[in-house]
This record gives structure tokens, C-alpha cells and sequence, in this order.
């Protein structure tokens, strides 16, 4: 990404996007997460995993209370938003660097803006069939930055996944702006691991360059690979043993223009990050 980006957030915290490479920490807070499901959903080891990952690199902890894993049936917003809430006003009180909340449903998003979130992370794009329209309503009203992320229900596409890809970024800008989304806080994401078998994935990640910019203006992107079953399916890897892989691709993603990287495996991530971008001159 070549422009950068400052974001100022009411309490105080920022996050600047451009001048390296930031690293996001995932934390689910769920008891069936395809990698870490049950570790971390209770109060305590929430927030020792927070500060853990923190003082190993994070810049951002994007904190999740429903997994997204293959398969998954969504929760009520209702549901969701009791689980979330909870852990999402221990780290807004002890959490030094910004919060993201993953989510694609607009009631908790709302929520989790009024509740402290810094960011918002929807990994269906502003295009969650269930409620069109209504996350790019409010992340228009709440004014902060948004992840939209690539997604669709299977794994095939009629014709070149990049340009398939593209047309869906197109759609959510397009929502972006009839609901007065400022594109200074649109950040885009392949949505790697969701809608794609494992070709497309792979695919994605050698043609990544071609998303950085839609419809004539460059996005930041974020890259989320962490421990994903493309890694696991091209290796024959479990899950617990996917982070160099993990690391191989984040190289690669920041070499090919990713300005954020969401893993589950800071330290070592971070050191990579640290020095490819070095390498890269992003330091």
C-alpha cells in the first residue's frame, strides 16, 4: 500500500496503516473454533492470551465470539452478542492497542461500536444475504474502519476467480457508498479459506497484486492464512502444525502488497513480518 492511513479513535488509540506492516491477533472466544475453540473463553484467559500476544507483536486483536469455521451455522445476533459482550468490555478496559470484532451481523456490530470496537471485521463483505444493506449502514454510522472480505456460498466460479473476486469487491464499494461509507475506512480481504477449494486459494495468493486496487483507487489489504486447511490439504499438516506454512504465505502476502496480517501465531509471525518488511524497506 502506498498511501497511508491515520486512524484516531475516541479513547485515544490509533492505528496507522502504510508505513509497515501491521500484525492482527486472533482471539476466538468460542468453544468450537477450527484451531483454538474453548482455549480462551473465559475472562482470564482471554486477557492473558491478549497480553500475550500484545507484548509478542500485535497491533490489533480481533476478537471473535462465533466460529466461521467450514460448516458452521450461524447464531443469533442475540446470542452472539451476549457471548461477545462480556469479553469484549474486559479487553476495551485493559487492551492497549485497538480492538477489532469479527462479526457479519449488523445488530452486533452496532453493538460492539457502541461497546468500544476500534475496527470491524465482516467476512461476508457487506453483502451478508440475510440483511442487505444493513452492516454498510452501520458501519457508515459508527465511522470506523471496516474489513470486507471476499466470500460466497461454494467453491466454484464460472469463470477467472480473480475477476469473479473483483466484481464482488465492486458490489460492496457500491454498497459502501449508497450507505456513505467513507473509503478511506474500507479495507478489502481475499477471504482466503472461504468460497475457494484449494487451487482457488493458492491461485488467489500468486495473483493477490491484482486486488489491490478496484475500480481505480488502491484498498489496504489484509491477509488472514493463519493455520487455514489449504495449508493443512497441500501439506498433510494438522492444524497444530500448520505456522511455518503460516509465515510462508504472510511473506509472500506482504511481497504482493498485504498491509495487515491476521494470524493465531504472533511471535514467530511477527519476527517474519518484522524482517521481510527489511527486506522490503517498510521499516
Amino acid at each position: 500500500m502506498t498511501a497511508i492511513r491515520k486512524y484516531t479513535f475516541a479513547d485515544g488509540k490509533t492505528l496507522t496503516l502504510g508505513e509497515r506492516t501491521l500484525v492482527m491477533g486472533i482471539l476466538n472466544v468460542t468453544p468450537d473454533s477450527f484451531s483454538d475453540g474453548g482455549r480462551y473463553n473465559t475472562r482470564d484467559a482471554m486477557l492473558h492470551h491478549m497480553e500475550e500476544m500484545v507484548r509478542d507483536g500485535a497491533d490489533i486483536i480481533d476478537l471473535g465470539a462465533e466460529s466461521s469455521r467450514p460448516g458452521f451455522t450461524p447464531m443469533p445476533a442475540a446470542e452472539e452478542i451476549e457471548r461477545l459482550l462480556p469479553f469484549l468490555e474486559a479487553l476495551v478496559a485493559e487492551c492497549p492497542v485497538p480492538i477489532s470484532v469479527d462479526t457479519f451481523k449488523a445488530e452486533t456490530a452496532k453493538v460492539a461500536a457502541a461497546h468500544g470496537a476500534h475496527m470491524l471485521n465482516d467476512i461476508w463483505g457487506l453483502q451478508y444475504a440475510a440483511e442487505p444493506g444493513a452492516m454498510a449502514k452501520v458501519a457508515a454510522d459508527c465511522g470506523l474502519p471496516i474489513v470486507v472480505m471476499h466470500n460466497q456460498a461454494g467453491k466454484a466460479y464460472a469463470g477467472d476467480i480473480i475477476a469473479s473476486m473483483q466484481a464482488f469487491f465492486r458490489r460492496s464499494l457500491a454498497l459502501a457508498d449508497a450507505a456513505g461509507v467513507k473509503r478511506e475506512n474500507i479495507i478489502l480481504d481475499p477471504g482466503i479459506g472461504f468460497g475457494k477449494d484449494v487451487a482457488g486459494n493458492l491461485e488467489v495468493l500468486r495473483r493477490q497484486r491484482e486486488l489491490l486496487i478496484i475500480g481505480g483507487r488502491e484498498y489496504p489489504l489484509l491477509l488472514g492464512t493463519s493455520r487455514k486447511s489449504f495449508i493443512g490439504a497441500t501439506l498433510d499438516l494438522p492444524v497444530e502444525e500448520r505456522m511455518e506454512a503460516t509465515g510462508a504465505t504472510c511473506v509472500l502476502g506482504i511481497e504482493r502488497g498485504a498491509g495487515i496480517v491476521r494470524v493465531h501465531d504472533v511471535k514467530p509471525i511477527a519476527r517474519m513480518v518484522r524482517m521481510t518488511d527489511a527486506i522490503l524497506r517498510r521499516d
